[in-house]
């Protein structure tokens, strides 16, 4: 079984939304539409990463990245049937949004970074210790819901 990264994805976020900070030293201060448009995109993502976390409580399963074998429930429901990733959706859409606000496109790349990570490091430990905890039901899962919103369940770039 893989194991999952010893750093926290919240930490991976804030390290890549300093490293944006770093990138667009540039002076260049958001007019309205860009703070609107970041704003925006921040209420969206939080709403989708805090509507996952709330299904795992009501579920009574953990949301701890790192303990996965912990899940006691397979959330299908809700903003799962989009993604089986909303959580880290939530997160990339919110490092979207910083660099929107911060208006340089270098502030991709630790975007891309992140969703590189994720994608390929702290998502197949999870998704190892899912498949070894509930088998059948998270094979069907995995098949029929993609990774990330509207791809596939393979791996970025593969």
């Amino acid at each position: 079984m893989t194991t999952a990264p010893s750093v926290p994805p919240p930490v991976i976020v804030l390290a890549a939304a300093g490293a944006q900070r770093l990138l667009s030293r540039n002076g260049n201060r958001p007019g309205p539409l860009r703070r609107v448009a970041a704003l925006t995109m921040v209420g969206a993502a939080a709403g989708l990463a805090g509507s996952a976390a709330g299904l795992f409580r009501s579920a009574g399963t953990t949301v701890d990245p790192h303990h996965p074998e912990r899940s006691t429930a397979l959330v299908t429901t809700g903003v799962y049937r989009l993604t089986r990733n909303p959580i880290y959706v939530g997160f990339g859409v919110a490092l979207l949004a910083h660099a929107v606000y911060r208006g340089s496109p270098l502030t991709l790349l630790p975007l891309a970074g992140y969703l590189t990570w994720i994608d390929r490091l702290q998502i197949p430990a999870e998704e190892a210790a899912l498949q070894a905890q509930f088998g059948d039901a998270w094979d069907i899962y995995s098949s029929t819901v993609p990774r990330w919103l509207g791809w596939t369940s393979r791996p970025l770039g593969a």
